[in-house]
């Protein structure tokens, strides 16, 4: 029987994650695996005691496409409380089936064929593959050792008229430098008064340390009004295993976003959905995350020293 010749590759140049190859390695060896941003400890019993009540009462349907109201506004609300941007959780809050969905979701929404998207590299390995999904073309702005910096000017310098869209990502994945307000003053001086959107992957929110405050696109005025952000519930409150995730972006946008949503994983799990809801009453959770890391990073370091 004659086997069909198979169609070209859409990734030609893409073969299996580099975490998939690295976590199988540190299985295979015993090793600690510091590889893949994913925990070694237990998620808070109360959060596992939330989604199976909310198993039990029936939360077990399928939920609205863009996410159960209740966990879009509890989304809304934390978002205005540390950033100070008023979303509205019915036309600019979505959950996701994590961030990394999100991400893709978020490309295939904005970019056309022949479009460049900024990206800054090192980066994390989703984002190239999903430009090329999208036929569009990355432009690589280098992140220099040791500081890994963001450069504003080199990414001015990479800016042409086709430019769509610039992909960032503070706490930055892998070297963990995080983007200051005035680092985000700069990016939003450049794209004022163009039409280049932002993707703002903003998973590490809560992973800042030494007093530190993450600056999310959603604090600037005039970078909030042109991006999408991206969060992960997974990072937050150590259940990368769950897949959720979400994104807040104008109304405009966000549209755009749903349109590809729908036809691509249309819905999230609801009963993870309603205990994370439950759970985000309660603020302390993620506003003691970055005390917790920082305790495990200062103890790594001086084992180190």
């Amino acid at each position: 029987m004659h086997a069909p010749t198979l169609p070209p590759s859409r990734l030609p140049q893409v073969g299996t994650t580099i975490f998939t190859v690295m976590s199988a390695l540190a299985q295979q060896h015993g090793a600690i695996n510091l590889g893949q941003g994913f925990p070694d400890f237990e998620c808070d019993p109360a959060l596992i005691d939330a989604v199976n009540a909310a198993m039990r009462r029936g939360a077990n349907q399928y939920p609205p496409m863009a996410g159960l109201p209740e966990l879009r506004q509890a989304v809304a609300a934390k978002m205005q409380s540390l950033y100070g941007h008023a979303y509205d959780w019915q036309h600019e809050i979505t959950i996701t089936a994590g961030a990394t969905q999100a991400i893709l979701t978020a490309v295939l929404s904005v970019v056309q064929p022949g479009d460049e998207v900024i990206v800054l590299e090192p980066c994390y390995d989703s984002y190239v593959p999903n430009i090329l999904l999208a036929g569009g073309i990355p432009v690589y702005v280098p992140l220099t050792s040791p500081s890994f910096s963001p450069d504003v000017d080199a990414i001015q310098r990479a800016v042409t008229k086709r430019t769509r869209a610039i992909i960032i990502n503070s706490p930055h994945n892998p070297s963990g430098r995080v983007w200051t307000a005035e680092q985000m003053r700069s990016l939003q001086a450049l794209l004022d008064g163009t039409d280049i959107l932002v993707i703002s992957d903003e998973v590490y929110e809560h992973m800042v340390y030494d007093g530190a405050l993450h600056q999310s696109a959603a604090r600037f005025e005039g970078l909030a009004a042109r991006s999408i952000v991206v969060s992960s519930f997974g990072k937050t409150f150590h259940v990368t295993g769950w897949k959720v995730g979400y994104v807040a972006a104008p109304a405009a946008l966000m549209h755009e976003f749903r349109k590809v949503h729908q036809f691509n994983v249309f819905t999230v799990n609801t009963p993870m959905q309603a205990g994370l809801a439950a759970y985000l009453q309660d603020p302390q959770p993620y506003l003691a995350l970055s005390a917790f890391y920082q305790r495990k990073r200062d103890r790594f370091r001086a084992g180190l020293a």
